[in-house]
């Protein structure tokens, strides 16, 4: 019995090993294949910094301009920005303050264009009186530029960081609540009357059809929001306070230090993409339904 057993055995165990190894290699070239398209996609992201980083170089060099340093010094300036040990100024190593000061800002604002934006707009959308007596207001108030406020907002919120929240807030405001009334427009009446068939109304209905079909636009805009928070920051900290990357870069402007106001030029750009892609996250995540909108 045993001797049967160990010569059956190879021939019954044989298609299962094939097929383990046959799955397994599946997977290494499934893995291989998304590493390649993931390195792929990196490098064609890269074409671009990088030939801007060889032109403005070249171009330093060719015109021998002292106001704009090579993208070396720059790198110097970022590095004692964030570390210190180079120049030993009032800036060496003052990064993490800088950048927390004006992280709090920037989404303390955002976060109040969101809370403000998205139920406002959701409501425009559905309610055709109350979108009626609110949009030529909202249209009137749209085009007048944050910079404009900048007064009032130092009149209202005296000088300081609720001045700077006060702006970003009015430059996000804006695209989170028209991209949500877009989208609740943009919703299919059949989606209704297929809710409606199935026994939907009032709250449940708006929590089945709306706010999903709405999704997409309202992650728009919150992108398009945080865009414009992380733009509006060097504004809104014009209002005296003495902390943040836009002071820093007010300060650089002041005193002629080119390199200090690309530093932080620098540094609000890689922000302001590191949000972005978080957004990008949290769309796919709630939107994995619905595979056109991965972004």
């Amino acid at each position: 019995m045993s001797l049967e057993s160990t010569v059956s055995s190879p021939t019954i165990s044989s298609p299962a090993v094939k097929l383990a190894t046959a799955v397994g290699r599946a997977g290494k070239r499934n893995r291989a294949r998304k590493l390649t398209t993931r390195l792929r996609t990196i490098a064609l992201a890269a074409i671009v910094p990088v030939g801007l980083l060889l032109l403005w170089d070249v171009m330093v060099r060719w015109t021998g301009t002292r106001l704009i340093p090579p993208p070396s010094g720059v790198a110097v300036m970022m590095w004692d920005f964030a570390f210190g040990g180079i120049y030993d100024d009032a800036y060496s190593g003052s990064l993490p303050i800088h950048f927390w000061k004006s992280v709090q800002r920037v989404y303390g604002g955002f976060f109040l264009a969101a809370l403000a934006g998205i139920p406002l707009g959701l409501m425009l959308g559905r309610i055709p009186v109350l979108r009626a007596m609110m949009d030529p207001t909202l249209s009137l108030l749209r085009p007048i530029p944050v910079t404009a406020w900048l007064p009032l907002s130092m009149i209202f919120f005296g000088l300081g960081p609720k001045s700077a929240v006060f702006l970003v807030f009015l430059g996000a405001f804006y695209p989170i609540l028209l991209n949500t009334v877009f989208g609740v427009k943009s919703v299919d009446a059949r989606l209704f009357e297929a809710a409606g068939m199935l026994g939907c109304s009032g709250p449940q209905l708006f929590r089945a059809v709306v706010l999903p079909a709405a999704l997409p636009s309202i992650f728009n805009g919150l992108r398009l929001g945080a865009s414009f928070a992380w733009i509006l920051i060097v504004v809104g900290e014009m209002t005296g306070v003495p902390e943040g990357l836009g002071a820093v870069i007010m300060d650089g402007r002041t005193l002629s230090r080119t390199d200090l106001v690309i530093t932080g030029m620098i540094i609000i750009g890689i922000t302001g993409f590191v949000s972005d892609r978080l957004l990008v996250m949290l769309s796919n995540h709630f939107l994995r339904w619905s595979p056109q909108h991965h972004a």
